[in-house]
């Protein structure tokens, strides 16, 4: 029984973020250099806001961070002053945080500060690195809601695992930043902090469930992110917003004390990841957290080191054009093609890899009987029983409990959501375990170290017109490690016309085809997605610089 109305509950979200923001950070809206532009992301530079060490300190990843707080460059405190005042420029533009925590930041990069000068060394390899956090990821005496109404008084005993871990290693919270409701849809929106928007194009969608962090990150409001990804929840944002996102596989980094109702779901594991703005973060991030054997905490963890792998360019990367059920669009065939071409100038084998059992692989995740392949077009985001084996009880009692309206993508997703028997269950993770096994050996017997891809059919498209998922969906099912890097390009209308000669591959395809204008998505970031084998997550990262050193080197291959 709903007991008060729901935007009342909500409203305490609200007063928290208001009272977490620092007013003396805030732009003067009447002055505002955003006034009437779509691409707002030279706002913090052009708002006179930020000094030109400021600018210089955000702008700058977090290994660069470290390597000036080291000799005594910078401060901690400066370091995190710069990110706080940026990151409320960022929220006042894009909605993209849930509560700042300056007190707390500002304490620790203090204590930091007061270690570095008596020991003249830093604490850790994260010593004064601004992080941000999704929502539902936990911090000590803070509310964690995961996105409902009805969660709004729920706080945290206690900090995640791994954000204890990152503290020890010197990292200071900041930030805690949007998802969206549910948190299982492709952009961020819900009934408590409302949309977060795209930096690169207010018209665009952010991409979800880590929208936030993808937010954050892309706008410099913090050097790292923390998201998590069930199917495509750091990648999707990190594709859309141009920055660096990757999805580990599952059970390499700790996961206790991220919050998510339907907790005990292991058909699909979500798994927390980073999202940077460079590789060497990713490593940074990844090094500072296993080098502390949190295995030994959290027993589902492999104990796995990170190590050290070679970046060689004797490596072959099979190229998947297309998952066989959706063709990129011009803008992401266009970074495909360049990303090719320059592999191929710097000397790395590239093969074409066919799409293999795809429509078994969704089959498997979303449950369904018989091909959803043969049904006509509908959103394969809805599809998703093995995410939700109960038929989405737990996430429809809780919309129902505070009696908030239902989005309509949540709503989409849920009415079609399958109640699943443990027998069925135990059948469909047998048939996952089987395609992982044959997609292995697979890659082995061609000989083929990565998969390069796409992360999506295009680049970010509008705002609420997100409805496509496979081509990040698959390597969770897959359970492969995956990172989405961008490329340097972005959508432009004179190169990523479509071809109205262009034949659709299957009824998806066509509902993507007829949607896609270029028009529609100027100036957003197009990224591609690099794919390693299970547990190969050092090798995979490896494979990526590879293609960054590539992309660097050679002239960018135009438009057909």
């Amino acid at each position: 029984m709903v007991t008060q109305s729901w935007e009342a509950k909500a409203e305490k979200a609200r007063e928290r973020l208001a009272r977490s923001i620092a007013k003396e950070w805030l732009l003067d809206k009447s002055s505002c250099p955003s006034h009437g532009r779509l691409n707002v992301m030279d706002v913090p530079e052009e708002s006179g806001r930020l000094s030109v060490e400021e600018i210089l300190i955000t702008n700058s990843d977090a290994s660069g961070l470290v390597s000036k707080m080291e000799i005594g460059e910078w401060t901690a405190e400066q370091v995190t002053v710069a990110y706080l005042k940026r990151a409320t420029i960022g929220h006042q533009l894009l909605n993209m945080a849930t509560e700042f925590m300056v007190e707390d930041a500002l304490a620790q990069a203090r204590a930091l500060d007061e270690y570095y000068r008596q020991h003249k060394k830093l604490v850790g390899p994260l010593h004064g690195v601004p992080i941000s956090t999704k929502e539902h990821i936990s911090h000590k005496g803070r509310l964690v809601h995961a996105s409902y109404v009805a969660l709004v008084d729920n706080v945290a005993a206690e900090d995640a695992f791994l954000v204890r871990l990152l503290k020890a290693s010197g990292a200071v919270f900041h930030l805690r930043t949007n998802e969206p409701q549910t948190m299982m849809t492709g952009d961020t929106e819900n009934n408590l902090t409302g949309r977060t928007k795209n930096g690169h194009n207010l018209r665009l969608a952010n991409g979800g469930s880590s929208g936030g962090e993808g937010a954050s990150v892309s706008f410099k409001c913090a050097a790292i992110g923390l998201g998590t990804d069930i199917g495509g929840s750091i990648r999707i944002p990190a594709a859309f917003n141009g920055c660096y996102g990757f999805r580990p596989t599952a059970c390499r980094l700790p996961y206790g004390g991220v919050f998510l109702p339907g907790e005990g779901q292991e058909s699909i594991r979500c798994v927390i990841g980073p999202l940077t703005r460079g590789i060497d973060d990713i490593e940074l991030l990844m090094s500072s957290v296993l080098v502390q054997k949190p295995w030994e905490e959290e027993l589902s963890l492999v104990p796995l080191p990170w190590k050290s792998a070679a970046t060689s360019k004797n490596i072959t990367i099979g190229v998947m054009w297309s998952d066989g059920i959706v063709n990129p669009q011009p803008p992401m065939q266009r970074a495909l093609r360049m990303t090719v071409e320059k592999l191929k100038a710097a000397g790395v084998t590239v093969v074409d890899f066919e799409p293999y059992k795809t429509a078994e692989a969704m089959d498997i995740i979303t449950s369904k009987q018989g091909s959803i392949f043969d049904s006509s077009l509908d959103n394969l985001l809805t599809y998703i029983a093995l995410f939700f084996p109960d038929g989405g009880k737990t996430q429809w009692d809780l919309l129902k409990q505070s009696g908030e309206p239902v989005y309509q993508q949540s709503r989409a997703m849920l009415e079609i959501a399958r109640e699943i028997t443990v027998a069925e269950n135990w059948a469909y993770n047998a048939r996952r375990d089987a395609l992982r096994n044959e997609f292995h050996s697979l890659m082995t017997q061609r000989g083929v170290n990565v998969i390069l891809t796409a992360p999506y059919p295009g680049a970010a498209p509008l705002v609420g017109t997100v409805d496509y998922g496979v081509y990040t969906m698959l390597w969770n099912m897959l359970d492969m490690p995956a990172l989405v890097m961008p490329v340097g390009l972005t959508v432009d209308p004179t190169l990523d016309r479509k071809s109205p000669s262009y034949q659709t591959i299957s009824e998806y395809d066509k509902g993507q085809f007829d949607k896609f204008d270029a028009e529609d998505s100027v100036g957003a970031p197009v990224c591609v997605q690099v794919v390693g084998k299970h547990f190969r997550d050092e090798e995979t990262i490896a494979a990526a610089r590879i293609i960054e050193v590539a992309l660097a080197r050679t002239a960018v291959v135009p438009a057909l």
